[in-house]
């Protein structure tokens, strides 16, 4: 299932400023029974946005209209715990396309680029601005420039470049995933097969 071209993205943020947010925190796993990717984003981070009686709760984050985008900035230690894909699933579906921390725990930051998340890892330092920034202004917003791994605070022209592994990169770009990959290379795997000498 291909999945949205990444190229620049350009957009307010939510800040979450909490450490180690977990999968089951992000996707309770009473939540995990759908084998399909939908739906999910109703049920991000539920037990933090809604009380028993599934009212929301107001002063968690994503109930309050003053904060919205296609990025949710984290804190350090995002996304640990088990390796649900369906904690990547559920922040898709609910409309971000990014992820900014400092650290990510390393199934989450797979599962995330595998379905279309870019997991931008930034120094403490220039998380701090991010948050800050954010802070001052609910509507400001970031770049995230994948082309030049650079991300962006538009408002001050903070910068710093992130790293990014070249095939998942050249994926993102193109809106592929693993199928979709080598659906592309179709032709040079023939090529390649007919060359074989076994």
């Amino acid at each position: 299932m291909a999945y949205d071209k990444f190229t620049v993205l350009k957009s307010s943020a939510v800040p979450l400023p909490i450490e180690n947010v977990d999968t089951d925190q992000i996707i309770p796993a009473r939540f995990l029974k759908a084998t399909k990717r939908e739906g999910f984003g109703d049920n991000l981070f539920r037990d933090w946005r809604y009380n028993n009686d599934e009212t929301p709760k107001k002063d968690f984050i994503l109930n309050n209209p003053i904060y919205s985008g296609k990025i949710l900035v984290g804190e350090k230690n995002f996304g640990s715990g088990s390796s649900r894909e369906h904690a990547a699933w559920a922040i898709y579906d609910y409309g971000f396309r990014a992820v900014v921390s400092s650290f990510f725990a390393d199934i989450f930051k797979g599962n995330a680029l595998n379905i279309g998340i870019l997991p931008v890892t930034v120094t403490p330092d220039f998380l701090e601005k991010i948050f800050n920034a954010i802070e001052a202004d609910p509507k400001v917003e970031l770049e995230i420039n994948l082309p030049d791994q650079i991300i962006t605070i538009l408002s001050t022209g903070a910068k710093e470049s992130f790293v990014i592994n070249g095939y998942k990169k050249h994926n993102m770009i193109n809106g592929f995933d693993d199928i979709d990959y080598l659906q592309a290379m179709k032709e040079e795997i023939k090529t390649f097969a007919s060359k074989s000498i076994y």
